[in-house]
């Protein structure tokens, strides 16, 4: 389940998640100025083609809003690094086409993927969010390994 955005803290109707919960989910995260971003990513063998040389993640990022002002994502940054070393920078407005406010004790969550040429690989980096002062606040990503299930031939 995607939740949309501007939903309080860890509500999902009337109950509410265990932070143990949230930990097993999403298993990586990182706080800047009271912003936390949750990340969960998993394999997807059903559209990878390891004798091609395509792998393929998706990975659910959430956004948690701990602070006591309301901010807005305005641009993300990613850095993804492959098996080989092989460095891509992914620089764009907003995420899935949003540019989300989030107000105090708010969260946005979005779906995405990552297509690698490696069977293993990571990413992190970083969003830049506007107070509503119109100062920029930029907000670590944590990073999240790409790895591949090892198969035997």
């Amino acid at each position: 389940m995607v939740k949309k955005a501007n939903q309080p803290l860890g509500a999902r109707g009337n109950c509410r998640y265990p932070a143990s919960t949230m930990k097993e989910f999403f298993q990586h995260a990182a706080i800047t100025d009271g912003i936390i971003v949750r990340a969960a990513v998993s394999f997807l063998p059903e559209q990878s083609q390891p004798d091609a040389g395509k792998w393929f993640w998706v990975y659910h990022i959430r956004l948690e809003n701990h602070s006591d002002e309301t901010v807005q994502l305005r641009t993300r940054h990613w850095r993804i690094t492959d098996a080989r070393g092989m460095v891509n920078h992914v620089d764009g407005e907003g995420v899935v086409g949003e540019t989300p406010t989030l107000n105090p004790g708010q969260t946005h969550d979005y779906v995405s993927g990552c297509p690698l040429t490696t069977p293993h690989g990571s990413m992190e980096g970083h969003f830049t969010f506007t107070r509503k002062d119109g100062s920029p606040l930029e907000v670590a990503i944590p990073f999240f390994p790409l790895a591949a299930p090892a198969t035997a031939d």
